[in-house]
């Protein structure tokens, strides 16, 4: 097991991770929002933002001339330059970071489409390790009957149409989101991951997310508060 120090940083960084169709996003939009009304100083970093690789992603995505490999060496530039820009000067300020997608999706996603573990594991030893990382957990029927009501059409690689699992997309996707959904919880022991069932009431997600948030942040003030040698 590839284990990731917690930074030295006086800031905190706080990550959602799950299947599509979980939720996560919804519940990260919320939980922003009530970290900026309680008057925090508070970031948010999406996965495959960087703008260093966004053409370049579009490029290759719209000819589909991803091989597994290269999707995943791609998405690590992306993250080690929106961690860079994004992440790092806003912990070291004294800031809250909140990240829609973490080092766990490249793991999972990766993985399923066949990278070794390892090596894909390796790519992201540079990560600063979360204070929490969240699993909002849907059951597969679940969460992809969201995304089929919300889009019209799933996109090529979304439905995992690059590794020829089955000629039709939602199928694809099925099958595709599966074994992402293995992969999360087979991590969930091995990373700490926090798990939320997302089957819950949005407002219940959200008091247990505040609720452990809330926990680490009261811990920060703590630390402050103790008076140095």
């Amino acid at each position: 097991m590839i284990s990731y120090g917690y930074h030295r940083y006086p800031g905190r960084l706080f990550v959602v991770e799950g299947t599509d169709g979980s939720g996560k996003s919804t519940q990260l939009t919320l939980l922003y929002q009530w970290l900026k009304s309680e008057g925090y100083s508070v970031f948010f970093s999406e996965w495959n933002s960087s703008l260093l690789v966004k053409d370049t992603t579009r490029r290759a995505k719209k000819r589909r001339l991803f091989t597994p490999t290269t999707f995943s060496l791609l998405h690590a530039t992306d993250f080690a330059d929106r961690t860079e820009r994004d992440i790092i000067p806003p912990l070291k300020a004294g800031a809250i970071v909140l990240a829609d997608r973490y080092i766990y999706t490249a793991f999972a996603r990766d993985v399923a489409r066949g990278c070794d573990r390892t090596w894909v594991r390796d790519l992201y030893k540079f990560a600063v390790k979360p204070t929490a990382a969240f699993y909002f957990r849907a059951p597969l029927d679940v969460a992809t009957e969201r995304i089929a009501s919300a889009r019209p059409q799933l996109k090529f690689y979304e439905a995992g149409m690059d590794m020829g699992w089955a000629d039709d997309e939602e199928e694809s996707f099925k099958i595709f989101q599966g074994k992402i959904l293995d992969e999360y919880d087979s991590m969930r022991s091995e990373f700490g991951l926090t798990l939320i069932d997302a089957t819950q009431p949005i407002h219940t997600q959200q008091r247990q997310m505040r609720e452990i948030v809330g926990r680490h942040l009261r811990e920060k003030l703590k630390q402050k508060a103790v008076p140095s040698k």
